[in-house]
């Protein structure tokens, strides 16, 4: 059987220019490089989608014709890629009491009235309603370079050469619908459902923000930079709990605040990647 890969990169909101981040396209081209050049990726086995590509109605469109081929028996190796802004929305599920969602903001984001437009944003609810499908033995490998709260904010994150890529819900009262209230996020929804066959690489803590850089004169995510780094000098001899532990120590060298985060089972986590 085989594999396909989503890699998505968002750096400019149709109706929000000033959130414009700087990396999250070079991210897309980055994790597309490493896929073909280290994990046995044909061209043909990737889609990338940056910037005005990147709706919520494409990326979801592409998300669901993988799983829909893996399920006919196509792909027992899924990767999704995501670089851009999170944001959250209150629980729309009503799975638990006081409790956000979190979400991750498409080029076409938009709000209606106060508060996101469902429409127009992607929530954690849908990826696993979409993603709890996928048959036992499909591996699926997520990275989320977004973050989804803005109180870990450092002074340190607020040089010129760094931006976070938080999106504050748009008003007042869709922020103290969410204030304070907590998520687990992807994690809680289908990592813990499914340990063995879904991975998830965070750019950092629930609490913290992910850094959009500029590292060696381009910019990139932090920690999608640091995990193509290292994947590359390694040449994918390592572990996934050995790249892990190089990328947070990149970063604590290169006084980021973000520690980067592996969600899946034991026996995965020390195996390497592909």
């Amino acid at each position: 059987m085989g594999r396909k890969a989503l890699c998505v990169g968002i750096n400019e909101f149709k109706n929000y220019p000033s959130a414009t981040l700087q990396g999250c396209v070079n991210d897309a081209q980055a994790m597309s490089s490493l896929l073909t050049g280290l994990t046995g990726f044909a061209d043909d086995d990737i889609s990338l989608l940056t910037d005005v590509d990147a709706t919520k109605e494409n990326i979801m469109g592409e998300l669901q014709t993988m799983v829909d081929e893996a399920r006919a028996g196509k792909h027992n190796y899924l990767v999704f890629s995501l670089s851009s802004h999170g944001t959250q929305v209150p629980d729309l599920s009503g799975d638990e009491q006081d409790a956000a969602d979190e979400a991750f903001c498409p080029h076409d984001l938009a709000q209606a009235g106060e508060v996101w437009d469902p429409e127009f944003i992607i929530t954690d609810d849908e990826l696993h309603d979409l993603f709890v499908t996928l048959p036992e033995n499909v591996l699926l490998e997520v990275f989320l370079d977004t973050c989804h709260s803005g109180t870990g904010l450092k002074a340190i994150d607020m040089l010129l050469t760094r931006r976070p890529r938080y999106m504050p819900p748009p008003s007042l009262l869709a922020f103290k619908q969410v204030e304070g209230k907590q998520s687990r996020g992807l994690v809680r929804k289908f990592i813990q459902q499914h340990p063995v066959h879904h991975i998830l690489w965070t750019g950092c803590r629930s609490d913290q923000t992910s850094a959009d850089a500029l590292i060696d004169g381009e910019w990139h995510g932090a920690f999608t930079y640091y995990f193509c780094k290292e994947m590359l000098d390694c040449g994918n001899a390592l572990s996934r709990k050995e790249v892990l532990h190089k990328i947070r120590q990149d970063l604590v060298d290169g006084h980021y605040t973000q520690v980067p985060q592996l969600e899946c089972e034991a026996t995965v986590r020390n195996r390497p990647m592909g």
